[in-house]
C-alpha cells in the first residue's frame, strides 16, 4: 500500500489543499506539523528549503501545485480529457493569482506598504476575480468546470478559511453559487470527515 507523509507548518494555508486531495481519495496519510521555530532546523532538510512537501514511499517532492495535480489526476478530478484539463488548469491558475496577491500582501514586512496595499486588493482585486468565479460557476451546473466536481472545487474551498483569517474577507459572502459550492465540497463524506479531526489552525 502507498504510504503518504506531508509535512507543513501547523497551518491549513499552502498545504490544505493537498490535505483536501488526500481525503478524498480515502488514503491515510501522516499529516506532519511543525511549529514555526522548528522550521531553521527542518529547512536544510528539505529539497529546495522550502514547505509543503509531500513524501510518497519514501521519495520526496516540493511544489505544492504540481502535487495536487498528481493527486487530481489519481483521483479523477483533473479533467477526462485534454481540453476539460485545459479548463481546470485554467480555473486553478486563476484562483492561485487572486490567492497569491493576498498572500503578498500578508508576507509584505513593511508595515507603511502594507497599509497600502489592503485596499486596493479588498476594492478591486478581490472583487474582479471573485465576482467572475461567481459567474463561471453559476454558468456551469455549480462547479468550476463543466458542471461537475474537479481539483479547483477543492482548491477554492480549502483556501477560504485562511484567507479570511489574514485579510479578514469573507470572499463568498453575498455570492450565492460559491457559497452553494463551498457547501457542497464540505458536505462530501471524506471531505466532511476531515475537517471533523483536523487540527484547529490558522
Amino acid at each position: 500500500m502507498t504510504t503518504y507523509k506531508l509535512t507543513y507548518f501547523n497551518l491549513t494555508a499552502r498545504a490544505e489543499q493537498i490535505r483536501f486531495l488526500l481525503s478524498y481519495l480515502n488514503v491515510d496519510f501522516e499529516d506532519f506539523r511543525f511549529e514555526r521555530e522548528q522550521w531553521p532546523a527542518i529547512k536544510p532538510t528539505m529539497p529546495f528549503g522550502k514547505v509543503p512537501v509531500l513524501e510518497i514511499d519514501g521519495k520526496t517532492f516540493n511544489q505544492s501545485m504540481a502535487i495536487c495535480r498528481y493527486l487530481a489526476k489519481k483521483a479523477g478530478l483533473a479533467g477526462d480529457d485534454e481540453w476539460e484539463s485545459l479548463l481546470v488548469d485554467v480555473a486553478v491558475d486563476n484562483i492561485y493569482e487572486i490567492r497569491q496577491e493576498i498572500m503578498n500582501y500578508y508576507h509584505e514586512p513593511n508595515e507603511e506598504i502594507k497599509s497600502k496595499l489592503r485596499g486596493p486588493i479588498v476594492n478591486d482585486s478581490i472583487p474582479f476575480y471573485i465576482d467572475r468565479f461567481e459567474k463561471i460557476v453559476s454558468e456551469n451546473g455549480g462547479y468550476f468546470v463543466n458542471g461537475k466536481l474537479s481539483w479547483p472545487d477543492l482548491y477554492f474551498v480549502s483556501i477560504l478559511d485562511h484567507i479570511k483569517s489574514i485579510i479578514d474577507v469573507d470572499l463568498i459572502d453575498g455570492r450565492p453559487h460559491l457559497t452553494a459550492l463551498k457547501h457542497k465540497v464540505l458536505a462530501i463524506p471524506q471531505i466532511k470527515s476531515w475537517i471533523a479531526k483536523r487540527p484547529k489552525s490558522q
